[in-house]
C-alpha cells in the first residue's frame, strides 16, 4: 500500500471534505470525454477528469517499459458505497494525504481500482505512458521497484476478507492490458509484500495472487507460475552465493564473490535488505532475490550480468565472464532458456533467474 493503515477515518474525513460541488463537478466529468481506455482495456478515468491536483514538480518518465506489476490494498475500511462518485473521493483524498502529509510529488501509485469496480489513475501521466507501451511513470508505491514496476492500489482491507467479484474482474482486465501494452508475463505480478517488510495487500489478496496470474495468463498466454528462490544464509558456499554477492556487487556493496556466505556477506545482505525496506534478518529469501534479480538482456552489463555468466558456465553453458551481455551471453541464455522450459528470448527475467539459482 502507499498509505499508511491508520488512517481510515482520516480518508473519510477528506472524502467529506470534498463537498458537494466538487462531487456535482464530478457527476458531469465522468460523462465527458475525459474518461479513456488504455487501447483495447477498461474504461479508466484520468487525473484530469477526476480533478486531480498538479503534481508539485514534474513526474518523471522513463523512456523503457515497465518490468512488473505490484497489486496493494489501500487499508482502508471496506465500504459500501460502490459508486462511481466513491471512485473520485477517494483518489482526490489519497492524493491530499499523499501530497499534504507524505509530501509526495504527486499520488503514489499508478492506477486505483475502487470497491465499485472504477479504475482512476494515480500520478499524472500513467495512462498516456502505460498507452505508448514503452514509457514508464516513476511512481512512489514500493520501495526499490518505483522506477520499474506498475503500482495497482485496490481499495479496501483485506486481511479477513476478499475483494468483491466486481473488483476482482477490474484488477484481472487491468493486469491484462498492462501485460499485453508492456509486453509483460502473467508470472511478472506481484504483491507489495514480496518486496517490502508490509501486510500489503493483506493476506487474503496476497493469496489471490496465483489466481489472478492464472487468469491473466488465460487470456494472454504463457504459464501463470511465479519465480520461487531458495533461502541462503551464512555459512553456506555454493555458486548460488556467489551469484548473490556479484547482485550484491551491481547494488553497491564492496565484497567479493568467492560463494562462501560470510560475516561480510551478512552485513551487506542486511545493508541492502534496509535499503530496500525489507525485512531485516541478513538472510538472502524473497524480498531479497525479488529486489535484486532485475531483468538484464542482451547490451546490458555490469555485476549482474558477471553473475548469470558465471552461473551459466556452472551449469554447462560456458561463458565469458566480462560482465558485457553480447550474442554469445545472448545465445547461451537462450540454450540455457530452453532446456528448462523457460520462454526462449534471451532475456533473463525472475523466473530465469530463478533457475539459475535454484
Amino acid at each position: 500500500m502507499t498509505t499508511p493503515t491508520t488512517r481510515p477515518q482520516q480518508l473519510r474525513r477528506r472524502t467529506l471534505l470534498g463537498g458537494a460541488l466538487s462531487l456535482g463537478t464530478t457527476l458531469t466529468m465522468l460523462g465527458a470525454a475525459g474518461q479513456a481506455r488504455a487501447m483495447d482495456g477498461p474504461v479508466i478515468t484520468d487525473c484530469d477528469t477526476w480533478g486531480a491536483r498538479a503534481p508539485k514538480s514534474p513526474v518523471k518518465i522513463a523512456a523503457a517499459p515497465a518490468q512488473r506489476i505490484i497489486v496493494h490494498h489501500t487499508a482502508t475500511a471496506n465500504t459500501t458505497d460502490y459508486s462511481p462518485h466513491r471512485s473520485v473521493a477517494l483518489a482526490r483524498a489519497m492524493q491530499t494525504y499523499q501530497m499534504d502529509t507524505e509530501n509526495w510529488i504527486d499520488t503514489g501509485q499508478n492506477f486505483t481500482i475502487s470497491r465499485g469496480a472504477y479504475i482512476t489513475e494515480g500520478r499524472h501521466n500513467s495512462l498516456a505512458a502505460l498507452q505508448s507501451g514503452t514509457q514508464t511513470v516513476e511512481a512512489a508505491h514500493c520501495t526499490g521497484q518505483n522506477t520499474i514496476a506498475i503500482g495497482i492500489e485496490n481499495e479496501g482491507t483485506y486481511v479477513t476478507e476478499d475483494p468483491r467479484p466486481e473488483q476482482y474482474d477490474a484488477l484481472v482486465n487491468l493486469c491484462v492490458t498492462i501485460c499485453r501494452q508492456y509486453g509483460l508475463r502473467a508470472y511478472q505480478i506481484y504483491g507489495h509484500r514480496d518486496f517490502n517488510n508490509t501486510q500489503c495487500p493483506g493476506d487474503r489478496l496476497y493469496a489471490m495472487l496465483p489466481q489472478l496470474r492464472a487468469d491473466v495468463a488465460a487470456r494472454i498466454g504463457g504459464t501463470p507460475t511465479a519465480a520461487t528462490w531458495p533461502v541462503v544464509a551464512q555459512g553456506e558456499v555454493s555458486e548460488r552465493v556467489r551469484t548473490l554477492q556479484y547482485l550484491l556487487v551491481q547494488r553497491g556493496a564492496t565484497l567479493a564473490p568467492d560463494g562462501a556466505f560470510g560475516a561480510a556477506t551478512a552485513m551487506a545482505v542486511r545493508a541492502f535488505q534496509k535499503s530496500i525496506e525489507a525485512g531485516i534478518d541478513g538472510v538472502a529469501g524473497n524480498q531479497t532475490w525479488n529486489q535484486l534479480c532485475v531483468p538484464v538482456a542482451q547490451g546490458s552489463s555490469g555485476d549482474a550480468v558477471k553473475a548469470v555468466q558465471n552461473r551459466l558456465t556452472n551449469l554447462g553453458y560456458p561463458t565469458a565472464v566480462d560482465g558485457l551481455f553480447g550474442a554469445g551471453t545472448h545465445t547461451r541464455v537462450k540454450a540455457f532458456q530452453s532446456a528448462r522450459s523457460l520462454p526462449s528470448d534471451g532475456v533473463v527475467d525472475a523466473r530465469t533467474w530463478s533457475n539459475l539459482v535454484a
